[in-house]
């Protein structure tokens, strides 16, 4: 079984490590972890992660989060897959800091990023593992929030939550979207 996960963010050093790009900084813990690194291809960063017989394919797309559906579709259609094997991995500020949501299918719930997704694809029926990052910011404030660093105890936490999001990631593929719901949702 093959499987792509596309963590979205934004390139550039400006900005690494904030909140919107929680999903780059999972897919660089996950690949860590097992010891792959990326390459620089068409579209994005790409590496390919074995688990239990399953093939990963991480993509961190480079067309921005606001463009990421080009990027995601590109992939699908070069790995020959269908939009069942995919899973997007999204920050999210309706969700507490560090709550992991996992979603079989759904709409975009404000996420530019998914949005663009959905439109490209023509389809909302793709797995999403959301990222919370909590929503501490005064009006008018949310996108210096979602662009900005995180806080010291934010850091402290991070490696913990990545850690079970890597776990979710590889659950996915080895039992699946729903049983992985059961299990995750709400750890």
């Amino acid at each position: 079984m093959k499987y792509l996960v596309a963590g979205l963010g934004n390139i550039g050093a400006d900005y690494a490590h904030t909140r919107h790009n929680v999903g780059f900084d999972i897919l660089d813990a996950l690949a860590g972890a097992s010891n792959i690194s990326f390459t620089d291809k068409r579209y994005g960063f790409v590496a390919e992660m074995k688990y239990r017989a399953r093939s990963y394919w991480l993509l961190k797309p480079s067309t921005y989060v606001n463009l990421s559906g080009n990027a995601v579709r590109y992939w699908l259609n070069k790995l020959k897959l269908p939009v069942e094997n995919l899973l997007v991995v999204v920050d999210d500020i309706a969700l507490p800091f560090g709550t992991l949501r996992l979603r079989a299918r759904g709409g975009d719930a404000g996420h530019n990023g998914l949005a663009h997704i959905n439109t490209i694809l023509g389809t909302s029926g793709y797995a999403r593992l959301r990222f919370g990052i909590g929503d501490d910011f005064h009006p008018g404030q949310q996108v210096d929030y979602v662009l900005g660093d995180w806080t010291d105890e934010q850091k402290k936490a991070l490696p913990e939550r990545m850690e079970m999001a890597g776990e979710i990631i590889r659950s996915v593929g080895v039992i699946g979207v729903q049983r992985t719901m059961n299990m995750y949702n709400n750890r």
